[in-house]
């Protein structure tokens, strides 16, 4: 039985096949498999066919390489079938041109908010793949012009045999709880480029030498000044923007008297179950939810139906 999806870009069906995609051979069969098909991205967007229910827009291997030659990516296996993903490069939007008809370009966080919980994960995937490549073209150790190897999987250095692997970038997010008081609140954060009200849950990526825990009180303390006596785990995210791993937490602290720092917050709020409730349903005043597709909702709704530290 597969593990239940928490959150949007997580899920993803397809048998990454990592014990076989080491050979160039078994790779150059599922090429050729006349099953195969490929999802297609431009500019970090995937294509949607049009329609009432929108999904994925698969190509055939052949028509998917004629577009974009040499540039694919080989996300596993659906059963038999292999599946692949390609990347269009330039300004134009192919659309307009190759892929006429074909469906619509769609910017990704648009897309998962649209699409379902597979096929938001399996473009997500080749979004983080495809951005790892592109920052990753030379080798770290000796800045000679790396090879992708296993499908797009590795990068592999002509000169000097060093293997390079795609980043995930942990991040902890953590909805911090006080349970001080007449009755428990929870804070969410506001940053200062965020659209008019939306808050969310405090995050901040880990660092060197850090547990979970210890990047948890962390950011907690940097951001709002509060000390977390407290850490319980939720769920976890990918998060292709460019290639996170979101660590969700509910925390508790201290004190119920948050401070923002200014650089990283410019707002803070505290608020009750039956508030965070209101956010969430839309009905709260002054106060917009996290977007749907984000981890800091689900914490959020978790917290509110009962999720305790």
């Amino acid at each position: 039985m597969p593990l239940p999806a928490l959150n949007t870009f997580a899920g993803n069906p397809l048998d990454r096949a990592g014990d076989r995609r080491n050979d160039p051979e078994w790779l150059a069969e599922q090429g050729a498999n006349p099953e195969a098909r490929a999802l297609v991205l431009w500019e970090g967007r995937p294509l949607l066919e049009a329609g009432e229910e929108p999904r994925l827009a698969w190509l055939a291997m052949d028509h998917a390489r004629a577009v974009v030659p040499d540039r694919e990516l080989f996300l596993g296996m659906w059963k038999d079938a292999p599946v692949f993903a390609v990347e269009v490069e330039g300004s134009v939007d192919p659309t307009a041109g190759p892929l006429r008809g074909l469906g619509v370009f769609h910017e990704m966080r648009e897309a998962a908010a649209l699409l379902s919980g597979a096929d938001a994960a399996m473009a997500g995937t080749a979004k983080s793949l495809f951005d790892w490549r592109r920052r990753h073209g030379f080798c770290a150790a000796c800045g000679i012009e790396s090879q992708d190897s296993c499908g797009g999987w590795k990068r592999v250095c002509p000169a000097c045999s060093t293997e390079h692997f795609p980043r995930v970038d942990p991040v902890t997010i953590m909805l911090a709880v006080y349970k001080g008081g007449s009755e428990p609140r929870c804070l969410l954060g506001r940053q200062a480029g965020w659209p008019e009200g939306r808050m969310s849950a405090l995050a901040g990526f880990l660092e060197p030498g850090e547990t979970i825990e210890e990047g948890c009180a962390r950011e907690i303390g940097e951001e709002a000044g509060l000390t977390v006596t407290a850490v319980r785990y939720h769920s976890s995210q990918p998060w292709p923007f460019p290639s996170q791993l979101m660590i969700g937490l509910v925390c508790e602290v201290d004190s119920g008297e948050a401070t923002p720092d200014q650089t990283e917050l410019e707002a803070v709020a505290w608020l009750t179950r039956d508030e965070a409730a209101e956010v969430l349903a839309g009905t709260h005043p002054s106060i917009k939810a996290p977007p749907r597709i984000a981890i800091a909702r689900t914490l959020l709704q978790a917290w509110v139906d009962g999720f305790e530290v």
